[in-house]
């Protein structure tokens, strides 16, 4: 496994809470990364949910007006086509 690339950059924080953060050993930095990464990730998934909002709303539509093409054997634990 090769390490990530780091790159130095400057963030202005809460001072109580970088002392409160110091004082109890966190490292701030790989805390800032981690709710980076996670940002990061939130951001493309609503991007990509934006982009295809109009394909989702089609593909709704069309299971309004034509029913879902396997309904006849899509069913719950417990329905009729349910066995263990």
């Amino acid at each position: 496994m090769t390490a990530a690339t780091k790159r130095k950059t400057s963030l202005t924080l809460d001072s109580a809470a970088l002392d409160a953060a110091r004082t109890l050993e966190i490292n701030v930095s790989a805390v800032a990364e981690a709710a980076l990464i996670q940002a990061v990730a939130e951001a493309r998934r609503q991007n990509w949910l934006a982009e295809n909002a109009a394909a989702f709303a089609a593909q709704s539509d069309w299971h309004e007006r034509n029913g879902h093409p396997l309904a006849d054997i899509n069913t719950a634990p417990g329905g009729p086509s349910w066995t263990r």
